[in-house]
């Protein structure tokens, strides 16, 4: 049994995002990059599952620059991923074709018998992944996860959040891809024995224009534009009848909203 767990690389939510010279997108450069959120997640429940079951290998699986992507793998590999894939591109795709690069690497490291992923990326929040590249393996998929079992014979039974609070339990058999969330497991650090044997792990590495997929979908922004300020904060005085008037006043002929 071996799994594979899907990483992308995001800007950390406290990096403070710079439009690049031509407005055509943002300056990468002073980002600070990290995995994913809630592929910790996906990351986490694989090593729980590898103990539980006696998995082979468990593959940390991204698509990026190579550089950048290898320090995304080797905090996976450090987690305790027996090995890496990279797809190297410095370009970026749609999710649609990012699957077909993903299952084509996939599918060139070895033979999945479980794919994992985070319910979405915490920067584009399309939550497409996960499903298209489900359907391109013609597998059973299941999001939002927040219990994964396996039995005996292999077979599964995933537990899902909906709406209303609501849990769904689903049963799958042979592949599945399954998007992990929050409240599936508590993601364990890297320890400093891990990230030493990081090091030494394997890193596989394919260009992605070498996978036979057709790369005619990049993902290209233009005209970017940063929020317009916040205007200052205003402090209303006076009796309370005055204040609801001049509320009132600045609500319709200022702001416009009444």
């Amino acid at each position: 049994m071996s799994i594979f767990v899907c990483i992308k690389q995001v800007p950390d939510t406290e990096t403070k995002i710079q439009i690049s010279a031509d407005g055509n997108g943002i300056e990468t450069g002073a980002i600070k990059w990290i995995v994913n959120p809630y592929d910790e997640f996906a990351i986490e429940e694989a090593l729980k599952l590898k103990a539980s079951t006696g998995a082979d290998k468990i593959y940390a699986v991204s698509v990026g620059p190579q550089k950048r992507a290898q320090d995304a793998l080797r905090i996976a590999l450090a987690m305790g991923c027996d090995e890496a894939v990279i797809i190297d591109s410095e370009e970026s795709f749609d999710t649609m074709t990012t699957a077909k690069l993903v299952k084509a690497a996939v599918l060139k490291t070895g033979e999945p018998s479980l794919i994992l992923t985070g319910k979405s990326s915490i920067d584009d929040n399309s939550q497409a992944f996960t499903q298209q590249l489900a359907a391109l393996f013609e597998a059973p998929h299941a999001n939002n996860l927040v219990k994964i079992t396996v039995s005996g014979d292999k077979s599964l039974e995933v537990e899902r959040e909906i709406e209303g609070g609501s849990k769904e339990i689903i049963s799958l058999t042979g592949l599945a891809v399954l998007g992990a969330t929050k409240g599936l497991n508590s993601p364990r650090y890297p320890s400093l024995p891990g990230i030493m044997k990081a090091k030494k792990k394997p890193v596989h590495t394919y260009a992605a224009g070498d996978l036979g997929v057709e790369l005619t979908t990049k993902v290209k922004f233009s005209d970017y534009q940063m929020p317009a300020p916040q205007p200052p904060t205003r402090i209303l005085n006076g009796e309370v009848d005055a204040q609801v008037d001049e509320l009132v006043n600045l609500l319709k002929n200022e702001s416009k909203v009444l």
